[in-house]
C-alpha cells in the first residue's frame, strides 16, 4: 500500500472515530454548543475565567443549557429563575454531588463538601449543625471568640498604623484561627509555621482545583496516574489530614467524656453514643474537619478583604457606616452581634460587599439524585449541574445597578435593612452553606470593629483600584495595599484605637 493510501486510511479511521466518540445528547436534553470528541466542550471555555462565556451561551441556548466535560454531561443554570427552580422547587432532585472528579478523590467522598447526598451525608450535616448550636453558634460564647481575634487584627494594624499595609496574610490568619478554635480549640500567633502550613496549603488547592489542570484530570481519565501538577493537590492533602490525624489522637488522651471542649471532641462523644449501625468514625472525622476548616477560612478572608478594599476606595460609604456605628454603640466597649438590628446601613453594605465579592462564583458543583425535568427539560440522574451564582448576583432584572457598589439594593424605600430574593451568596436549598451562620456573624463584627477603630484610605500613590476579583472556585481580590490610620470614637473616650480594650 502507498504511503498516501496509509496516510488517506489513518485519516479516515480518525474521523470516523472522532464521530463515534462524539457526545450526543439524549432526548429532550438541555440545548447548547456541539462537542468535539474526547475534549466535549472544554475548548471553547477560558480556563482562566469563563463567565463571559458561559454568559454568551446563555444569551444563545437560554437560561438552561448543557456542555460537555470531556465526555461528561453537564447543565448549566443561569439566573434566579433556574437556580431556585433547581436549588429550592425540586430540591432533593438537584441536592447530589458529581461523582468521580478530582475533588471526589481528593476528599474519598468522606467530607461534607463533595458527599453525594445520602444517609452519611445527612448524618454528618446533621451532627455540624447540632454541634455549631451547641458551640454557641449565635451567642455570646461564639462572639468573644470572633471579638477575641478581632482584637488581634487591630493591635496588628495598629502597629502598622499610617503605612502601606497589606491585609491578606493577617486577615486570612484570623480566619483560620477563628474556625480553628471552634473544631480544634487551637488558635496560632500570625507567625506561626503551622498556620502558615495550613493556609498555604488551602490557597494552593484551591488554586489548582479551579485551573485547567483540574479539568484535565476531569476530562481525561488516563491522565491521573501521570506526575502532573495535579498531584501537588493530593500531597498537600495527605499532608493536611496527617496534622489533622495529631489533633484527633492528642483530644482523646486528654479529653473527658462527655465534657467537650470543641468540635473534635463533640464529634467522639457521638462515636461513643451512635449504635453500630451510624457512619461516624474517625476517617471521616478527618474529612470533615479539614471541609469545615477549608470552607471558613477561604469564604470569611476573601470577602473581608473584599469589604476592605472597597471600603478604602468608596470613603463616602465608609463614613456613613461609621456614622451609624458610632451613634448605635456610644461608649458601649464593643460590638456585639445584635447591635446589627439598630445598624440598618451597615447591613446592607456588608450584604452589598458580599454581593460584589461573589465568592462562590459557580458555586459548588451538583448532580442530580434522580431522573427528574427543569423547566421543561429532561435531565437524567447522576447529571452534573452547575449553578452559576453570578449570573443571579449580578442579574439586571433583580439589581438596580448590578455592576456598581450601591448598599441600596438592600435596603426599602424607609431605609430598613431587606434581603432581596436574589441574594444567593450562600446558596439555597438542602446544600444550603452550612456555615452560614458563622460567617455573618464574623462579617458583621469583624468590619464594624474595624470601621470604629480604623479609617481605611487607597493610597492615591498606587494609581486607580482594580477592583475585578481574580476568578476561582473561591474568587479573591487582587493583591493590594491600603493605609489604616485610628480614628477617635465614643468607645476609647479620647484615646487612640490602640488603646481601646
Amino acid at each position: 500500500m502507498a504511503g498516501w493510501e496509509v496516510l488517506l486510511l489513518f485519516g479516515f479511521s480518525l474521523v470516523v472515530l472522532l464521530f463515534l466518540f462524539k457526545p450526543r445528547r439524549p432526548k429532550n436534553f438541555p440545548p447548547g454548543p456541539a462537542a468535539l470528541a474526547l475534549f466535549g466542550n472544554v475548548l471553547q471555555l477560558s480556563m482562566k475565567n469563563p463567565l463571559e462565556d458561559l454568559d454568551r451561551l446563555a444569551r444563545r441556548y437560554g437560561d438552561v443549557f448543557s456542555l460537555y466535560i470531556g465526555r461528561k454531561p453537564a447543565v448549566v443554570l443561569y439566573g434566579l429563575r433556574a437556580v431556585k427552580e433547581a436549588l429550592v422547587v425540586r430540591g432533593v432532585d438537584f441536592a447530589g454531588r458529581p461523582q468521580g472528579l478530582m475533588l471526589n478523590h481528593v476528599t474519598e467522598n468522606k467530607g461534607l463538601i463533595m458527599a453525594n447526598y445520602g444517609s452519611v451525608w445527612k448524618e454528618h450535616r446533621r451532627f455540624a449543625l447540632m454541634s455549631l448550636k451547641n458551640f454557641g453558634l449565635g451567642r455570646q460564647f461564639m462572639e468573644e471568640r470572633i471579638l477575641q481575634e478581632t482584637k488581634h487584627i487591630c493591635q496588628h494594624l495598629q502597629n502598622r498604623s499610617g503605612n502601606l499595609v497589606d491585609p491578606q496574610p493577617v486577615i486570612h490568619s484570623a480566619a483560620s484561627n477563628i474556625i480553628s478554635s471552634i473544631l480544634f480549640g487551637t488558635r496560632y500567633e500570625y507567625d506561626d509555621e503551622v498556620l502558615a502550613f495550613i493556609i498555604n496549603s488551602f490557597k494552593e488547592n484551591a488554586r489548582k482545583a479551579n485551573s485547567a489542570w483540574a479539568v484535565i484530570y476531569d476530562s481525561f481519565p488516563f491522565l491521573r496516574h501521570l506526575p502532573l501538577p495535579f498531584r501537588k493537590v493530593f500531597e498537600n492533602y495527605e499532608a493536611l489530614k496527617s496534622h489533622t490525624r495529631r489533633i484527633i489522637a492528642d483530644h482523646k488522651k486528654s479529653r473527658t467524656s462527655g465534657e467537650p471542649r470543641d468540635i473534635i471532641d463533640c464529634y467522639l462523644d457521638e462515636m461513643e453514643k451512635a449504635d453500630e449501625d451510624t457512619s461516624l468514625d474517625e476517617d471521616r472525622l478527618v474529612m470533615f474537619l479539614l471541609d469545615l476548616h477549608f470552607a471558613g477560612t477561604d469564604t470569611t478572608s476573601n470577602t473581608v478583604l473584599t469589604a476592605l478594599l472597597y471600603l478604602a476606595v468608596y470613603r463616602d460609604i465608609q463614613a456613613l457606616c461609621q456614622q451609624e456605628i458610632d451613634a448605635v454603640l456610644q461608649d458601649k466597649e464593643q460590638v456585639s452581634f445584635e447591635d446589627r438590628q439598630q445598624m440598618p446601613f451597615v447591613q446592607a453594605t456588608i450584604h452589598e460587599l458580599q454581593r460584589l465579592a461573589n465568592i462562590a462564583p459557580l458555586g459548588v458543583f451538583h448532580s442530580t439524585t434522580r431522573n427528574t425535568q427543569l423547566m421543561g427539560y429532561d435531565v437524567p440522574e447522576g447529571t452534573l449541574v452547575i449553578t452559576n451564582l453570578t449570573s443571579v448576583l449580578f442579574e439586571r432584572s433583580q439589581w438596580a445597578q448590578p455592576n456598581h457598589f450601591n448598599p441600596s439594593h438592600f435596603l426599602n424605600q424607609r431605609g430598613e435593612f431587606m434581603k432581596p430574593e436574589a441574594f444567593l451568596a450562600f446558596s439555597a436549598g438542602p446544600r444550603v452553606c452550612l456555615g452560614e451562620a458563622l460567617a455573618r456573624m464574623e462579617l458583621f463584627l469583624i468590619l464594624v470593629t474595624l470601621l470604629r477603630r480604623f479609617h481605611l484610605a487607597w493610597p492615591e500613590a498606587c494609581g486607580g483600584p482594580d477592583l475585578r476579583p481574580v476568578f476561582g472556585g473561591i474568587q479573591a481580590p487582587r493583591p493590594y495595599s491600603i493605609t489604616v490610620t485610628p480614628r477617635r470614637y465614643h468607645g476609647n473616650h479620647g484615646a487612640s484605637a490602640g488603646h481601646a480594650s
